[in-house]
C-alpha cells in the first residue's frame, strides 16, 4: 500500500458546520464513530466547525498545565479520550474532525497523525507559508510558533478528534494554559502573517488538501 493515498479513491462525506457547541460535536463525532466500528461499509466522515470558548484536556493530560484552579473555573474545561494534553478551542480556529476507517489507508497511527500534519502544512503552502514539523512533537509550526494541534482518538481502526489550525482567534485564552504542555514554544495564528485571513476563506483549502491528501472524493452534506 503506497504511504501517501489509499489504494483507490473513495467517497468522504464533508459537514462543513459554523459554530456549534463542543459537547454537542463530541457526541455525535461518538455516534458516527460507534456506527462505523459496527458497519465497516459505512463511508468515512470529516466534519469542519468551530467552537465557542472551551477548553480540552486528553484523557492522560495533567492538569498543572492549566494556570486556572479546576475546581472553581469560570471556564467550560472537559476532559475527553484523545491523546495529547490540554488545549483550547474558539471562533477563528477551524477544527477538523475526520472520522476514518484506517483499514482504507494504513494501519499505523504514526502515519495517520504525519497526513493529518501534511493536510495542514498544504494548507499553509497554499498562503505561501512554510509549515513545519518538529521532531518528537506533534501539531504543524511557523518560524517556530505553533499554528495547528492535533489530538486524536482510534477505536478499532476507526478515528475520531482531530486538528485545530488558528485561523483567526482571539489568542488571549491560550494564556491561561501551558498549550499541549509544551512550555518552551509560542503559539500564534495565520492572522499573524495573513491580517486579513478567516476560517470562511480556509475552509474551502483545508477540505481540497485533505481530498488530495488521503486520496479520498469530498460530498457535501448538511446536517437535517
Amino acid at each position: 500500500m503506497s504511504d501517501n493515498s489509499p489504494i483507490s479513491p473513495h467517497r468522504c462525506l464533508l459537514y462543513n458546520e459554523g459554530l456549534k457547541p463542543y459537547l454537542d460535536v463530541l457526541v455525535w463525532q461518538r455516534q458516527l464513530l460507534q456506527e462505523r466500528i459496527e458497519n465497516s461499509d459505512l463511508e468515512d466522515v470529516i466534519i469542519l466547525v468551530e467552537h465557542p470558548p472551551v477548553y480540552t484536556l486528553g484523557q492522560g493530560a495533567d492538569p498543572n498545565f492549566l494556570k486556572f484552579d479546576l475546581d472553581k473555573s469560570e471556564y467550560n474545561v472537559h476532559r475527553v479520550e484523545r491523546g495529547g494534553e490540554v488545549t483550547y478551542h474558539c471562533p477563528g480556529q477551524l477544527v477538523g474532525y475526520p472520522i476514518l476507517n484506517l483499514r482504507r489507508y494504513s494501519q499505523d497511527l504514526h502515519w495517520y497523525l504525519r497526513q493529518l500534519e501534511q493536510v495542514l502544512i498544504d494548507v499553509l503552502a497554499s498562503y505561501g507559508l512554510v509549515g513545519e514539523r518538529i521532531s518528537g512533537l506533534t501539531g504543524v509550526w511557523v518560524e517556530g510558533k505553533k499554528v495547528a494541534a492535533i489530538g486524536i482518538k482510534v477505536s478499532r481502526w476507526v478515528t475520531m478528534h482531530g486538528f485545530a489550525l488558528n485561523v483567526c482567534p482571539d489568542m488571549t485564552g491560550f494564556e491561561k494554559i501551558v498549550p499541549c504542555g509544551i512550555k518552551d514554544k509560542k503559539v500564534a495564528s495565520l492572522a499573524e502573517w495573513i491580517p486579513d485571513i478567516d476560517c470562511l476563506a480556509v475552509r474551502p483549502r483545508v477540505a481540497e488538501c485533505f481530498a488530495k491528501v488521503f486520496g479520498v472524493k469530498l460530498q457535501d452534506v448538511k446536517i437535517c
